[in-house]
Formats: structure tokens, C-alpha cells, sequence
């Protein structure tokens, strides 16, 4: 007796693409475009075309000038202080949150969200009435010869709290997902926390931590309002990038503040650049597993 071919038995079944009519899908991605061409294009080019309008030897003089040059110091000492703190508490309330059981952690979860509800300009008032020198606790900590407030140490903590999530908003899904079965395997076996956390735990959640450090860093350079209410504007000693550009826009030296508009920009676009190349290396490791 003839076996029928396996073709017979199950003929392959013929699956319709589906997908958006063609229209519909050149009118999103055309108006996608066009919004990214209006709204991030134009204006980063705008910048630079503004930043070079009186020539390169401007631009440079700009750069060079003392005040942007303090600037950039104490921009990048704040995001050296800010972001180790960061990727530490970050880690530290991850860990607290998907390892642990214990009363008020949903409350704390949801808390973690609250620099990011919170208006930056009203989290630096918040920082003056805790720290301000006509304080109890300011007025104390005067006497011990400590400025917080309209110095460094101010600056510092207002950035602190406003980018506080990035890193723990990162690592909380990513460890959520991963479980514990491995630490617990490893603690089965005899494998202390520390080996635990530096052998398990850091390899499988590295590149998360990277790529919320990285935004935690963009955050922290750009920041505004709150570094703006704390910083008191003192030229040369607690203005930052953003807050000089601002200075130098409020008084006309439109060209001036663009040139050190586009130190931003520059360091927003390398953001961006490290910040795909993380996304990328996140995704791979995450299917690897």
C-alpha cells in the first residue's frame, strides 16, 4: 500500500502578511520624521550654526574664557560625585526591593518615582528650607564652618536627588525578571554575599547598570532647576554648564552663550552614542539568557 508524501498529510498552509496598509504607514513614519526634523534637527543645528555665527576664533575665545571654563569643572565634578552615589544607591535599593520581603516595599518602590514627579525648582526650595543658613540645621552647620547651601556641597545634593531613579528604575524590572534562583543555588553551595553579588548578581545586571548610569549622567550635566534655586549664580564658583549659558543669554552675548550651548549639545549627542551602543549590548546579553 502507497504511504501518501508527507506534503499530502500536511499541506504547508499558506500564512497572509499582515500588516498596516502601505498609506498609513507612509504617513507615520512621515510625520515621525518630520517631528524629529522640527523639534531635535533643526534646534541642535540651530545651536551650532549660532555658536559659529562670529567665527571659529570667537567660538574658541568662548570656550576659553575662564568663567566657562569653572563651568565645565564643577559641571563634571558634580557628575563624578553624583553618578558612583547614584549607581550605589541604585544598586542598594534594587537589591532591597527584589531580594527582600518586607512591610512598605510596594510604598517604597512607588517612592523611588518621586524625583521624577517632583518639579526640580520645588526639590531645590525643599534643599534651601532643610539647609539654608537661616535654618536651625543650616544655621548649625554654619557654625561648624559647612556651606551648603550657594556652594558645591549644595549643588552635589540637589543633582543627587533629582536623578536618583535612573540607575534603580533600570535594575529594578532587569532583577525582578532575572529571579534568585542563582544566588540561592550559589548560597546552597556555600558562596558568601559579597561572592555572591560580585560573581552572580554585577555580571547579570552590568550592562543595566551601565545604561543607568549613562542616563544618570546626561540628567546630572543638563540639570537646571534645582542646581539653579541652590547655586545662588556665583560666577567662577557654583555655575554650572547650563546655568552659564543662561547667564550669558540674560545678558545679550547671544553668540557666547550658544558656543557653550553646543558643549552641551556635543555631550548630549556622545550620550546618546554610548547610550545606543549600552542598548544594544543590553539586548544581546538579555537574550543570551
Amino acid at each position: 500500500m502507497l504511504k501518501p508524501e508527507p506534503s499530502q498529510v500536511n499541506p504547508p498552509v499558506l500564512r497572509k502578511k499582515i500588516s498596516d496598509p502601505v498609506p498609513v504607514q507612509i504617513l507615520l513614519i512621515g510625520l515621525t520624521l518630520l517631528f524629529f526634523i522640527g523639534f531635535v534637527f533643526l534646534p541642535l543645528g540651530l545651536v551650532f550654526s549660532q555658536a559659529f555665527q562670529k567665527g571659529w576664533e570667537f567660538y574658541v575665545e568662548a570656550i576659553k574664557e575662564p568663567y566657562t571654563i569653572e563651568a565645565v569643572k564643577l559641571t563634571l565634578i558634580t557628575v563624578a560625585i553624583v553618578v558612583p552615589l547614584n549607581a550605589f544607591f541604585g544598586v542598594s535599593a534594587a537589591w532591597a526591593i527584589t531580594k527582600f520581603s518586607f512591610p512598605g516595599k510596594a510604598a517604597l518602590k512607588t517612592l523611588l518615582d518621586l524625583p521624577f514627579a517632583v518639579s526640580p525648582v520645588i526639590a531645590g526650595l525643599i534643599f534651601v528650607l532643610l539647609l539654608g543658613s537661616r535654618t536651625p540645621f543650616g544655621s548649625w552647620l554654619g557654625e561648624q564652618g559647612i556651606k551648603i547651601i550657594f556652594s558645591t556641597p549644595g549643588i552635589v545634593i540637589a543633582t543627587l536627588f533629582v536623578t536618583f531613579p535612573f540607575v534603580a528604575r533600570e535594575l529594578i524590572p532587569l532583577m525582578e525578571a532575572q529571579g534568585r534562583d542563582e544566588e540561592e543555588a550559589a548560597l546552597t553551595l556555600g558562596a558568601k554575599g559579597w561572592q555572591i553579588f560580585g560573581k552572580i548578581t554585577l555580571p547579570n545586571i552590568r550592562w543595566g547598570l551601565l545604561y543607568g548610569m549613562i542616563l544618570c549622567s546626561a540628567r546630572a550635566i543638563g540639570e537646571f532647576g534645582a542646581v539653579s534655586v541652590v547655586s545662588g549664580h556665583i560666577r567662577g564658583q557654583t555655575n554650572t554648564i547650563p546655568l552659564h549659558v543662561e547667564i550669558l543669554y540674560s545678558e545679550y552675548n547671544f553668540t557666547a552663550s550658544f558656543a557653550v550651548a553646543s558643549l552641551l549639545v556635543f555631550l548630549a549627542l556622545t550620550t546618546v552614542i554610548v547610550k545606543a551602543f549600552m542598548e544594544n549590548r543590553f539586548q544581546k546579553n538579555s537574550s543570551q539568557h
